[in-house]
């Protein structure tokens, strides 16, 4: 009888996980240099130098490594575990500028502009790529939004529904910028202007909101 000892099979798993990190790698490599339509899984196993056997064992069929992708991206999008619930509006208003900043840095950065670009030109022959954008990119950043705005409400710094505060301050936040992005019309904030920006929303967010009497 053969045993596996534990160090080899972790080696596996450690051997495995980067055989699939490269295999997504390689499918959105491709996705954006193809589209997701004209993009075959043979050319990602070719490209990530595996066999399609192993390509559909690791990671699964198109679709699947396409959900895979964006929840990889829609990771960062998430509010911090050890996120403080904030004690007065002054917190609040520090809150939503820190993670009105982040969602901005992460969100513009060109590669996330690219799925967002590949998701518009694919909506006719692929719709499950916009399909998977929604319901995991741009759902991750409003669960996160309204958690904030939850944790808020809890401590009587806000009234109304957290999801409608959510999509009120996301609109404050983002203005006409992410059109302007796609249709290249704009760059991308630098560091200065993406603080800015989220100082702005969360004073105008506050604003609208004033504190209950």
């Amino acid at each position: 009888m053969v045993t596996i000892s534990p160090s080899n099979e972790r080696g596996k798993d450690r051997d495995e996980s980067e055989v699939r990190a490269r295999i997504l790698d390689a499918a959105f490599v491709l996705f954006m240099k193809n589209g997701y339509a004209a993009t075959s899984t043979l050319e990602i196993a070719t490209r990530s130098h595996v066999s399609k056997r192993e390509l559909y064992a690791l990671v699964g069929n198109k679709q699947e490594m396409l959900v895979a992708c964006i929840s990889m991206r829609a990771k960062r999008l998430q509010v911090p575990d050890d996120l403080p619930v904030p004690p007065d509006r002054e917190a609040l208003g520090r809150v939503l500028v820190s993670f009105g900043t982040h969602l901005v840095r992460e969100i513009t950065d060109p590669t996330v502009i690219a799925v967002f670009r590949l998701a518009i030109a694919e909506a006719v022959h692929a719709p499950e790529v916009a399909q998977a954008l929604d319901s995991i990119g741009r759902e991750t950043s409003r669960a996160a939004l309204r958690q904030i705005m939850a944790r808020a409400q809890a401590s009587g710094l806000l009234n109304g529904r957290p999801a409608e505060l959510g999509e009120q301050f996301g609109g404050l936040l983002w203005g006409n910028l992410m059109v302007s992005l796609l249709l290249g019309v704009a760059e991308r904030p630098n560091a200065r202007e993406l603080a800015a920006r989220a100082r702005d929303a969360a004073a105008a967010f506050l604003q609208l909101h004033p504190p209950s009497d």
